[in-house]
């Protein structure tokens, strides 16, 4: 089972959330992998994990236009 550990991650935030900065999916990188949680649930979020390698896929998708974002 693939289960990173990003107890000590540096989440990082949208420069595009909203002002309050409480409505905003946060991204953390680790070793091999990067996680993703909800900044309104703080601590307690779940972390969503990606390893390295399908994380830069959805990178490379998202900034291609194959993921509807609107």
């Amino acid at each position: 089972m693939f289960t990173p550990d990003f107890t000590q991650a540096q989440w990082r935030k949208s420069s595009r959330s909203n002002g309050g900065g409480a409505a905003c999916v946060m991204v953390a990188h680790v070793p091999g992998a990067a996680g993703v949680k909800d900044s309104k649930l703080g601590d307690a979020s779940p972390v969503l994990p990606f390893t390295t390698s399908a994380w830069s896929a959805f990178l490379r998708d998202v900034q291609t236009g194959k993921h509807d974002l609107s």
